[in-house]
């Protein structure tokens, strides 16, 4: 067995992209990185609640709430995260 080796999270920052941003900023709200079957997902703060121990990201009057299982492996919040059903760009 491995130990895991990536730097905790709350030790570096993660990035949001401008598409992103602009999103959140759209729709006024708080979002969460969680898990899903296909990888991480942008969700509203309404369907998925952010939990004590997800990581604060902040995006202007917002905040991206970001899993501590997903935290460990992204470095950027980007649009592929948003699902295709609340895309549109």
């Amino acid at each position: 067995m491995q130990s895991d080796t990536r730097e905790p999270a709350s030790s570096r920052s993660i990035y949001v992209t401008e598409d992103v941003r602009s999103y959140v900023l759209g729709r006024k709200r708080d979002f969460r990185v969680s898990t899903a079957c296909s990888g991480p997902i942008l969700l509203p703060t309404s369907v998925k609640p952010p939990k004590m121990t997800d990581l604060q990201v902040p995006v202007g009057d917002y905040t991206i709430y970001v899993s501590k299982y997903q935290a460990r492996y992204i470095d950027s919040i980007h649009k592929g995260m948003i699902p295709i059903f609340f895309d549109d760009f």
